[in-house]
């Protein structure tokens, strides 16, 4: 099988340096043959833009295994619990979600978002989450441990992306995330994280651990890194990148994008800063959202003719440089659109309180964690209200399994690049905002309007990008 040829030569890749060079090409011919020959149907542009990134992907973890800054013992947990897991199927991944199946009609997400705590040592312009260092809300240890377990060994989920807040500062009954990494041994954690708690100790546990990456949040360089987070987080920052490096820890780093720092990430400087010079292995890319403490901050969001520029860039970083870049608003073909809602191949996000909203940024829940297991029920039962149902319809019709012509995956969000239908079709009448700045939007006719008119201007540019270069172009 493909899946076994693919598993084989990236294990003996990432085992011996010398083979490195030999195996990567055949890698590359194992993934397109996969991905573009074999795969899914879709327009052959939306499966090359997927093989590039998994390319990229590969390259940037070779690179840095060659460069001593990724560990054998880490990479190998790497291969036995997320490569393993998906290309040659352990028996969680392959029963659990065909029983899910027959018993529900959808398989569960592929992974969840878990924000254990809204404490945070820093208070950032803007963020989601309004956290800072007098908030206090968290989940009782025994139930981030439940739904852990829930998702490993009902759902067969071997991977969890664990935000907040700031989960190294998590604390509950004695213990903190760093139990529940070392509890559950066979799953991968990708951690969201200021980076400035990182110390050389933390660093060397985590290496121990070996199953979690921690993925930093920057701006930008110092002036605009500091200027959201906090006098001095930037070099905070590079000290964690250090203590991580050395210890042989892979990470990556987020960013948020704004009208305030968007000229430097049109720059290739910025992206070989971190990926030449720090050692960094991937990067998320978040472009501001004004939810959260950001509702009064509209005119940080980046504008439509800008975002397509970043489009751009995002495309030759990727392409021509091999940086593993991921831009969750405009890479909308790497995931084929929106992951929201739990869909299959997608997520949903529980916050520190306990509720389940679609995603991160899209803050409205019906259902709690909490109550759910309180009433005997559990994570699966929050897949099928009616706001993630209609989110999910909205996903089918817009463009999954679509094959011939998928709607437009440069506009992939349901609440960002849709807003008009989030509301009319998307959101219920007993859907609740997670926090008071969600549900003041929800009365702002300006922000209403804002979101609307940002919608069409974005449609104007990006449907004729879409039309042409995906999906005409035959290749």
């Amino acid at each position: 099988m493909k899946e076994d040829i693919i598993f084989s030569l990236f294990s003996k890749a990432v085992a011996q340096k010398q083979l490195r060079k030999i195996l990567e090409p055949r890698l590359n011919k194992a993934i397109y043959k996969a991905i573009v020959v074999n795969g899914k149907k879709y327009p052959q542009p939306i499966n090359i833009k997927v093989y590039q990134y998994l390319s990229a992907m590969m390259r940037s973890v070779f690179k840095n295994l060659d460069k001593g800054y990724i560990s054998k013992h880490v990479i190998q947990k790497v291969v036995s619990t997320l490569l393993k897991n998906a290309f040659l199927k352990d028996s969680f991944v392959t029963t659990l979600p065909n029983e899910f199946e027959k018993k529900y009609g959808i398989k569960p997400p592929s992974l969840i978002v878990l924000a254990p705590t809204q404490l945070c040592n820093l208070n950032c312009i803007g963020c989601y989450a309004a956290s800072n260092a007098k908030t206090s809300a968290k989940l009782p240890y025994e139930v981030v441990d439940k739904i852990v377990n829930e998702v490993r060994y009902q759902w067969g989920v071997p991977f969890v992306v664990i935000s907040g807040g700031e989960p190294f500062m998590y604390k509950d009954d004695g213990k903190s995330m760093l139990d529940i990494y070392e509890k559950y041994k066979d799953v991968f954690f990708l951690s969201f994280t200021n980076g400035t708690l990182i110390t050389p100790e933390l660093a060397e546990r985590m290496a121990k651990l070996g199953n979690i990456t921690p993925a930093i949040s920057v701006e930008g360089f110092e002036k605009e890194t500091d200027e959201r987070r906090g006098k001095g987080v930037f070099q905070k920052i590079l000290k964690a990148f250090e203590n991580l490096r050395n210890v042989g820890v892979p990470f990556g780093i987020s960013v948020t994008g704004t009208m305030k720092n968007i000229e430097t990430l049109l720059k290739d400087d910025f992206y070989n800063f971190f990926f030449n010079e720090q050692g960094a292995s991937y990067m998320w890319l978040f472009q501001f959202f004004p939810i959260g403490r950001g509702e009064s901050d509209m005119d940080l969001m980046i504008i439509p003719g800008k975002r397509v520029e970043l489009y751009r860039q995002w495309e030759k970083m990727l392409i021509d440089k091999k940086y593993c870049i991921a831009d969750f608003w405009n890479s909308g073909m790497l995931s084929e659109g929106c992951i929201a809602y739990g869909r299959e191949g997608g997520y949903l996000y529980i916050d520190w309180n306990g509720n389940i909203a679609p995603c991160n940024f899209a803050p409205y829940y019906v259902d709690n964690i909490k109550e759910l297991y309180k009433n005997g029920k559990s994570l699966t039962d929050a897949l099928f209200s009616d706001l993630f149902k209609n989110g999910r319809k909205w996903q089918c019709d817009y463009g999954l399994g679509k094959y011939e012509k998928p709607d437009n995956w440069l506009m992939p969000c349901s609440i960002r690049d849709h807003y008009k239908n989030f509301r009319e079709n998307i959101l219920t009448k007993n859907a609740k905002p997670l926090d008071k700045y969600a549900g003041e939007a929800l009365q702002s006719k300006k922000y209403y309007d804002t979101m609307v008119k940002y919608d069409e201007e974005l449609k104007k540019l990006a449907e004729k990008i879409w039309e042409e270069e995906y999906l005409k172009e035959k290749l």
